[in-house]
């Protein structure tokens, strides 16, 4: 019975005994956490899910029952603002186990073990990957994490109707935390940028290139990237995060510095992405790579 642990009874149980029984309702669930962005919930909660799948194992969201309102994920069963409070709860009170997948060197044999032999258990940690699942249920992933028809809508009126011989190319300027992370490597000046969608469009002769620009960074110097690509057509979306994620899945190219908000993108359709690992790299098409590869190398950025 929730509310009870080894024959004692808690006051909330006496106190709230209708909410008790609608929680006594619940499967026993994996609930997911974690901090950090929006595509790294999605992208780890995917792996979770993928695993819960193949096992047998409802879960659940934490972050998506509440934080972000623009998925599918949201508004299905479980997620909830009170589920969440509960689980919340729950971990707090030491009601259920925590495992975490904080170290990409380890094989989390027994953080599997606890999440098939316990009811509910609280999942944290960037550092879950199981790949060949997430392939596996890639397609319910996507579904799960379907975009809302406001956001969708608004995407079709930033990107207007395809035309022949257009391709879209969303570039993902990267700012931020980009400047001190990692000493630096992944921040990019706007010159880097504009060099870098010129070498694309020579890649693409005799093609209309359509330029989406998204990111974090409020300063951006617009008329610098309208001037210096005078000849493509340069869009700035002003977006929010849920939907600079949905465009960006309906581009046909990707490029950027390595991070989760392109990767996830292109999960969607599969668009080409390649990653900018230096200011002077030089790179082809046969560097735009589906998601099955760069979810599998992803990781190298950041170790």
């Amino acid at each position: 019975m929730w509310g009870e642990k080894k024959g004692k009874t808690f006051p909330f149980s006496r106190k709230h005994p209708y909410l008790c029984d609608q929680f006594s309702r619940l499967p026993d669930m994996i609930y997911v956490t974690d901090r950090g962005r929006m595509a790294n919930n999605i992208f780890q909660y995917g792996h979770l899910y993928a695993w819960g799948r193949e096992h047998h194992r409802p879960t659940m969201s934490m972050r998506f029952a509440h934080k972000y309102p623009d998925f599918r994920i949201s508004h299905t069963r479980h997620h909830n603002k009170l589920t969440y409070i509960w689980a919340k709860a729950m971990a707090w009170a030491k009601w259920m186990p925590t495992v975490e997948f904080h170290d990409f060197n380890s094989d989390y044999a027994e953080q599997q073990r606890v999440m098939l032999e316990e009811k509910n258990v609280l999942a944290t940690g960037w550092c879950v990957r199981f790949p060949d699942l997430f392939d596996k249920y890639r397609h319910e992933i996507v579904d799960l994490f379907a975009f809302s028809q406001k956001v969708r809508r608004r995407v079709r009126s930033r990107l207007g109707e395809s035309q022949k011989d257009t391709i879209r190319l969303g570039i993902h300027i990267r700012r931020g935390d980009y400047a001190t992370w990692s000493h630096g490597v992944y921040f990019f000046d706007d010159s880097t940028y504009v060099q870098a969608i010129r070498r694309f469009a020579s890649l693409v002769p005799g093609r209309r290139v359509e330029v989406y620009v998204c990111g974090n960074d409020p300063c951006l110097d617009r008329d610098y990237y309208r001037q210096s690509l005078s000849e493509h057509k340069v869009v700035f979306p002003d977006g929010s995060p849920a939907e600079d994620l949905c465009l960006f899945s309906e581009c046909d190219y990707l490029l950027g510095p390595p991070s989760s908000f392109t990767l996830v993108a292109q999960m969607y359709r599969d668009a080409r992405l390649c990653w900018l690992k230096s200011a002077d790299m030089a790179f082809t098409l046969d560097d735009f790579r589906d998601f099955r590869y760069q979810a599998r190398h992803f990781d190298l950025y950041y170790v």
